[in-house]
């Protein structure tokens, strides 16, 4: 058995097939995780779900801040932006199947993996939560996106305040925090102060700012955590930190890497991607 971390896929449904082929996946044999954003700026998310979804249990699906967007939009609190490319799956005869299935899917997941402990989100993790402290908070955000009550929150989901986290945070306020985080983090404070308008790599923090993962004293440290989200940044590949989002659909490959106990049994894998947007 063998298992990869896939990073943003963005609806390029094409890549993904020859991505999965060079990786020769079985999906008898082999596990897939991937890593958020599965829709939106490429020409075929339905695809991508409905292939997905075919996979059952062989696929864990994280999701991403295109993802949330998405089923902002089939609830009708926003309007699809200009370069958005979600019409023909919200026309799609299975859009209920689709959306119920996407609802479903974690935020965060922390296992045991090819014999690695890894914490796999999207964006980032505030240097105050441990792994179980993540785990648990996504729980409770996902409990609210399975449930009736997922409209009400996506209403109240968009904006950047709190930027901070407090153990006495609640309601909306509380699940804002969480979902900001998991889903769009990349520069913080070192108290873990967001902050969300800077979308170029490392090298570019803000004043007073730095990459979550460069935090000291993160509680997550100890932990090799995996991510997207951040396609400025692109591949990272260290003991402790994985990034996957290579920048399919900005003009970058898909990428997947086969997750083993050791550097020397860990194999990158990638396929170029033919869409080409700019990033936003």
């Amino acid at each position: 058995m063998a298992a990869y971390l896939i990073g943003d896929v963005q609806g390029c449904d094409e890549a993904l097939g020859r991505l999965l082929q060079a990786i020769d996946f079985s999906p008898s044999r082999d596990r897939l995780y991937l890593l958020g954003d599965l829709v939106n700026r490429g020409p075929a998310s339905a695809a991508v779900l409905r292939r997905l979804m075919a996979l059952d249990g062989s696929a864990r699906c994280l999701l991403g801040n295109h993802d949330m967007h998405l089923l902002a939009c089939a609830h009708g609190v926003r309007k699809p932006h200009k370069r958005d490319t979600l019409d023909e799956l919200l026309a799609a005869p299975d859009r209920p199947a689709l959306l119920d299935w996407l609802r479903r899917q974690p935020l965060a997941l922390h296992e045991t993996v090819a014999g690695r402990e890894l914490l796999m989100v999207h964006a980032g993790v505030l240097p105050q939560w441990t792994a179980a402290r993540t785990v648990e908070l996504a729980a409770e955000l996902q409990d609210v996106l399975r449930g009736p009550g997922i409209g009400d929150f996506l209403h109240e989901m968009y904006g950047n305040q709190p930027d901070q986290w407090r153990e006495d945070l609640a309601g909306n306020d509380r699940l804002r925090v969480v979902i900001n985080a998991l889903t769009r983090l990349r520069f913080c404070t070192a108290d873990g102060r967001m902050e969300f308008d800077t979308k170029e790599g490392a090298g570019q923090a803000p004043a007073g700012y730095m990459p979550w993962f460069e935090v000291p004293g993160r509680r997550t440290a100890h932990v090799a955590v995996a991510f997207g989200h951040w396609s400025t940044l692109g591949w990272l590949g260290r003991e402790d930190l994985y990034c996957l989002d290579t920048g399919c659909v900005w003009g970058g490959p898909l990428s997947a890497l086969r997750v083993g106990a050791t550097a020397a049994s860990q194999a990158l894998v990638q396929v170029a991607c033919p869409q080409a947007q700019r990033p936003g």
